[in-house]
């Protein structure tokens, strides 16, 4: 069974509450627990993670975004992640 943080189910700023309350009616579906996690404290952990991701995903490689993007999608299903 995944970990479940209390604090990212009620730990955002108001205006991330409303954000997440909106996201099921404008796109379908509830926030990722991901998306949670790097909203947090975005100062602490998100800012600098989502830069190193995009590094990691985007930067300069001798593989392909796509080959990158492959990459990324076998270790998330091997992981059972959603991304």
């Amino acid at each position: 069974m995944p970990m479940r943080l209390e604090k990212l189910r009620h730990g955002h700023t108001w205006l991330t509450k409303l954000r997440f309350a909106l996201a099921p009616w404008m796109f379908g579906f509830k926030p990722p627990d991901v998306i949670r996690t790097i909203s947090y404290r975005p100062d602490f952990f998100g800012d600098a993670f989502s830069d190193l991701v995009q590094s990691a995903l985007r930067g300069e490689s001798p593989w392909t975004v796509a080959e990158r993007e492959l990459f990324a999608g076998f270790v998330s299903a091997r992981n059972q992640c959603v991304f």
